[in-house]
C-alpha cells in the first residue's frame, strides 16, 4: 500500500524496516535451527563415524546401519545395572547365588538328558563336560535366563553415553554390526541379551561370537540360543582357545599356617609353583604335583577365610569372567553336578 501523503519519503523507511525485520527473523530462525537440530535428530553421539568405521570393514550399507542405530534406545536401566554387579559382594554373599539345590540339581538333570553330546563335544575339546554344564548353570541357569534387554540398546548405551566403558562397549558395538548374518540368532535388531549386550545361553559378547563361537551342526549358521551343539561346542572352544589343560585341577583348598609370608595377590593368573606357596605356608590339603603353576586367592567366606590354591584352568575361567568369584563359583557348580552324576550312575 502506497502512503497517500508522503510516498516518497514514508514508504522507503516503511520498507527498510520491514526488510531489517525480515533479516531479524531469518536469523532467528537459523540460530533456533541450529540450536534444535542435534535434539530433533535421531542420532546418537559418535554415530557418523561409527557407521563410517563398519561400513567401510564390513562392506554393509550406511543407510541400513543407521537405519538399525537410529532404533536403538538409551536405557537408563543398563547404567544402572553395571553400576551394581554382583561381582562386587563378598564370596559369603556371592557363592550362594550359584550353588543353590535347585541350580546344582538343575544341572545334574541337563548333564543326564544331553549326556551323548556333552561327552562327544567334551572329549574333542579336551573340556571335561561339567564345566560346560557349569558355564551354562551359571550364566543362564541351563539357558532359561537369557536377558530381556535389546542387545543393540545395551551395547549402544554403554558404548555411546557410557564414559567410564565407552572404549571397551564401543568395540563391542561395531563387531556386533560387522557380525554377519550367520553369526547370530536371528535378526540384529531382534536379538535379546544381558545388560551388557551378551547373547544366547552362553552369554557371549559379539567378539566372542566372532573369534570363538562354532557351528558345531553344520547348518551353515551360528545359533547360541537354539542349537546345542553350537552352544556346547562355543563354551569349550573358548576355554581350549584360552588355555584350557585337559585334567587338571581348577582350584584346591589349602591351610595357611600361622607363620605363612603374605603374598601379594594380583589377578589369577598362576605365578608360582605349588611347591613354593608350600614353603611360604599354604599347604593344599589334597596331594598335588608340586611344580604345578599356581596362584592364591583369600576369600571370606560364611566361616571366615577360606584360602584357595588356583591353577591354569581357573585362569582360563576368568577370561570368560574377569572375577575371581565367578570362576570359583563355576568350579564348585562343575564339582557338585559332577558328583550328582556319578552318585546317580552308581544307583542304576
Amino acid at each position: 500500500m502506497q502512503s497517500v501523503s508522503r510516498p516518497d519519503a514514508v514508504e522507503p523507511v516503511a520498507v527498510a524496516r520491514c526488510w531489517q525485520f525480515r533479516r531479524a527473523l531469518a536469523g532467528l530462525a537459523l540460530a533456533l535451527a541450529w540450536v534444535t537440530a542435534p535434539a530433533l535428530a535421531d542420532e546418537h553421539p559418535g554415530q557418523a563415524q561409527l557407521v563410517a568405521e563398519v561400513a567401510q570393514a564390513s562392506g554393509k550399507s550406511p543407510a541400513e546401519l543407521n537405519a538399525l542405530l537410529d532404533e536403538a534406545q538409551f536405557k537408563q536401566g543398563i547404567i544402572d545395572a553395571i553400576s551394581r554387579p554382583a561381582e562386587a559382594k563378598p564370596w559369603k554373599d556371592y557363592r550362594p547365588i550359584f550353588l543353590t539345590r535347585e541350580r546344582i540339581d538343575g544341572g545334574v538333570a541337563f548333564y543326564l538328558r544331553h549326556r551323548p553330546l556333552l561327552e562327544q563335544i567334551g572329549q574333542r575339546y579336551g573340556v571335561a563336560p561339567q564345566y560346560i554344564v557349569a558355564i551354562l548353570g551359571v550364566e543362564t541357569f541351563y539357558g532359561r535366563i537369557t536377558g530381556s534387554y535389546k542387545v543393540l540398546d545395551a551395547l549402544v548405551t554403554l558404548g555411546l553415553y557410557y564414559p567410564p566403558r565407552a572404549t571397551f562397549f564401543r568395540n563391542e558395538l561395531k563387531v556386533l554390526l560387522e557380525l554377519p548374518a550367520s553369526h547370530l540368532a536371528g535378526p540384529l535388531d531382534t536379538l535379546t541379551g544381558s545388560y551388557a549386550g551378551a547373547q544366547g545361553w552362553p552369554q557371549f559378547m559379539p567378539d566372542s561370537i566372532r573369534d570363538f563361537a562354532v557351528d558345531a551342526d553344520d547348518d551353515g549358521r551360528i545359533d547360541l540360543k537354539a542349537s546345542l551343539p553350537d552352544i556346547f561346542a562355543s563354551v569349550a572352544n573358548y576355554f581350549k582357545q584360552h588355555g584350557w589343560v585337559s585334567g587338571a585341577p581348577v582350584a584346591a583348598r589349602a591351610q595357611r599356617q600361622p607363620s605363612a609370608k603374605s603374598v601379594e595377590i594380583d589377578g589369577s593368573q598362576p605365578r608360582w609353583p605349588l611347591e613354593q606357596l608350600e614353603a611360604w605356608g599354604y599347604a593344599p590339603v589334597q596331594t598335588l604335583d608340586p611344580a604345578l603353576p599356581s596362584s592364591l586367592q583369600i576369600m571370606q567366606g560364611e566361616h571366615g577365610e577360606e584360602v584357595w590354591l588356583t591353577f591354569q584352568n581357573f585362569y582360563v575361567i576368568t577370561r570368560y569372567n574377569r572375577s575371581p568369584l565367578y570362576a570359583l563359583a563355576v568350579s564348585q557348580l562343575a564339582d557338585a553336578i559332577m558328583g550328582g552324576v556319578q552318585a546317580r550312575d552308581h544307583q542304576s
